[in-house]
C-alpha cells in the first residue's frame, strides 16, 4: 500500500508517531493509501526547518525568489495531467474538473511570479526639510496553511506561492483525506530549486492543527474549511497572538428574476449545483425563483439534471463523480431523506444511485428539492453535496431579504436582463463575491477571494492584494541626513513643516 509521509526540510520524512489514516478511492471504496499523522513533535520539527530556512530566504532577493517561481510554474504546467490524476484518485472528481483545479491554482503561481510589482513600496521625498518617508512591506516569518479536501491542489496554491514570494517560509497541513497532490506540489517545488525548509508539509488531524495554532514560531495561519472549524481556527490562533484568515462555509444563493433567460439560468444552476458533486464552497445550493418563474425553472433544471452521467472520475464519459467518503455520502443523503417531512417537495431523489461495477463507491445521484421552507435542515445547513434547494419569492425585495438573512455570505448570483436590477443587487446583497449572470463568481488570481459574515473570520481575503498584505507587514521609515552644524535639541512635537 502506498504511504504518504511528511515533507520536512526538503525531503520526505517517515511518520514517527506510528499513527496513520486511511485514504480511499471514492469510486471503489477501497483503501489505496495510508497517510502518516503528525505528532506535536513532528510539527515542531517542520516549524524548526521553516524557521531555519527563513534566516536566508527572508533576506533573499526578489529576483532569486521569482526565478524559482518561474521554474516552478513551468514544472506545474508540465505535470498538470499527473496532478489531476492524483486528485481524481483520492477526491473522486472527474478528470476535466481536476485539470481545471490545477489551472486555477496556476493563476496564483503566476501572480506570485510578479511579486516584484506587489512589493515595490512607496516613497515620499522632502516631506519636511531634508526628510524622506518610505513605506515598505516585509515578510512575517514562518506561516502555516490548513487546507480542505475539496481542492487538494488549488487551495494550497492559493496560499504558499504568495507567502514564499513575499519572503516567508511555509508549513502546510493538507487534508488527510486526499494528501497526495499536496505532497507532489512540494516535490516539484524542490525540483524547481526552492531551498530546503522553505516549504514543509505535515499530515494529520486535529493534533497537527492545534500544534500549529499554539506554536510560538508560527506568525500567521491561513485556513479554508467549514464555518465551525474556521471559527475555532480564528479564535484559537488569535488568542495565541497570530494573524489569522479563516474562510468558512457557505450557502450560496442564485436569484432568478422573471426577465431572466430561464434556459441559461437552468444550465447555470445545474452546472453550479452539481459540479464536483456539490463539494465546492462556491457551489450554488439555493435557487430563489422570483415571481412566476418557479415552475418552469424547476422543470428545466429537472430535465437537465436527469441527463447528467455519474461515474468514476477517470472515465472520460463521467460528468460527476462520487463523494469523498461513505460517511459524507450518508450525511448528504440524510438531508434528502428528511426533506419531505420538513415541508419540501422532492423533485429528484438521488440517494439510491449506484454505478454498475463500482457498487462499493461513495455514490449519490442528483437531488432537487422545491418549495423548501427556510426552517428546513436542507436549507439551514451547508450540505456540501449534490442537493439543490429551490425557494420561491414574490418580489426582488423578498428574494434579496431571504439571501441577506442567511448567516453565510460567501458568493451569490443574479440572473436577469435588467442592468438596473443587477446593479442594485450587487450593491445591496450581503456577500463577498457576486456574479451577474455568472453562477460561480470565483475571482481571477489578481483579485481576492473571500466572503462576508460566517464565511470569513479575519480581516483579509485570500490571494490577490489581500493575500500579499496578509503575508507581509508594513513598516514606515523616516530618513534625514542633516548637516551636523544644523543639529539642535528640540523637545517640541515634530510638525513636518
Amino acid at each position: 500500500m502506498k504511504t504518504v509521509n511528511h515533507w520536512i526540510g526538503g525531503k520526505a520524512v517517515e511518520g514517527a508517531s506510528g499513527t496513520y489514516g486511511p485514504v480511499t478511492d471514492p469510486a471503489t471504496g477501497v483503501e489505496t493509501t495510508r497517510v502518516a499523522f503528525a505528532s506535536a513533535d513532528e510539527v515542531d520539527a517542520a516549524v524548526a526547518a521553516a524557521r531555519a530556512a527563513f534566516a536566508t530566504w527572508g533576506g533573499s532577493s526578489l529576483a532569486a525568489r521569482t526565478a524559482v517561481l518561474f521554474r516552478y510554474r513551468a514544472l506545474l504546467d508540465a505535470h498538470r495531467d499527473e496532478l489531476a490524476r492524483l486528485i481524481t484518485a483520492e477526491h473522486g472528481k472527474v478528470h476535466a474538473d481536476a485539470l481545471g483545479e490545477v489551472a486555477r491554482g496556476l493563476e496564483i503561481v503566476e501572480l506570485a511570479c510578479g511579486i516584484t510589482t506587489q512589493l515595490k513600496g512607496e516613497l515620499s521625498t522632502q516631506v519636511s526639510g531634508g526628510v524622506d518617508v518610505a513605506a515598505i512591506r516585509q515578510p512575517l516569518g514562518v506561516v502555516a496553511g490548513i487546507t480542505p479536501f475539496n481542492f487538494p491542489a488549488m487551495v494550497p496554491m492559493w496560499m504558499f506561492p504568495l507567502a514564499i514570494a513575499c519572503g516567508n517560509t511555509f508549513v502546510l497541513k493538507p487534508s488527510e483525506k486526499d494528501p497526495s497532490a499536496a505532497f507532489r506540489l512540494a516535490e516539484l517545488a524542490a525540483e524547481a530549486g526552492l531551498p530546503d525548509g522553505v516549504l514543509n508539509i505535515v499530515n494529520g488531524d486535529r493534533t497537527a492543527v492545534d500544534a500549529l495554532l499554539a506554536h510560538p514560531d508560527v506568525a500567521a495561519v491561513s485556513f479554508v474549511g467549514s464555518t465551525p472549524i474556521a471559527r475555532h481556527i480564528f479564535t484559537t490562533g488569535t488568542a495565541n497572538g497570530k494573524r489569522v484568515q479563516a474562510l468558512g462555509g457557505a450557502k450560496n444563493h442564485m436569484l432568478v428574476l422573471p426577465d431572466a433567460d430561464l434556459d441559461a439560468a437552468a444550465d447555470a444552476a445545474v452546472s453550479a449545483a452539481y459540479g464536483s458533486a456539490g463539494e465546492r464552497c462556491m457551489a450554488v445550493s439555493a435557487v430563489v425563483a422570483v415571481g412566476g418563474t418557479g415552475d418552469e425553472l424547476v422543470a428545466k433544471i429537472r430535465d437537465r439534471a436527469t441527463k447528467i452521467r455519474i461515474g468514476p472520475g477517470d472515465d472520460p464519459a463521467s460528468e460527476m463523480g462520487p463523494l469523498i467518503t461513505k460517511a459524507h455520502r450518508d450525511k448528504v443523503a440524510s438531508y434528502v431523506a428528511g426533506a419531505a417531512a420538513q415541508g419540501a417537495e422532492v423533485v429528484l431523489d438521488g440517494t439510491g444511485h449506484t454505478v454498475e461495477g463500482y457498487e462499493n463507491g461513495h455514490w449519490i445521484g442528483l437531488s432537487l428539492l422545491d418549495k423548501v421552507p427556510t426552517d428546513a435542515d436542507a436549507y439551514r445547513d451547508e450540505i456540501f453535496g449534490p442537493v439543490l434547494c429551490v425557494l420561491r419569492a414574490e418580489t426582488y425585495e423578498e428574494g434579496l431579504a431571504l439571501i441577506n438573512g442567511s448567516p453565510w455570505g460567501n458568493g451569490t448570483a443574479i440572473f436577469t436582463r435588467d442592468g438596473s436590477a443587477a446593479r442594485r443587487f450587487q450593491l445591496e446583497v450581503e456577500a463577498g463575491m457576486v456574479g451577474v449572470n455568472v453562477p460561480i463568481p470565483v475571482p481571477v488570481g489578481y483579485h481576492s477571494f473571500g466572503g462576508w459574515k460566517d464565511s470569513l473570520f479575519g480581516a483579509h481575503h485570500i490571494y490577490g492584494n489581500d493575500g500579499v498584505h496578509f503575508y507581509t507587514r508594513g513598516k514606515v521609515v523616516t530618513t534625514r541626513w542633516p548637516d551636523p552644524a544644523e543639529s539642535s535639541v528640540d523637545l517640541g512635537f515634530p510638525s513636518h513643516r
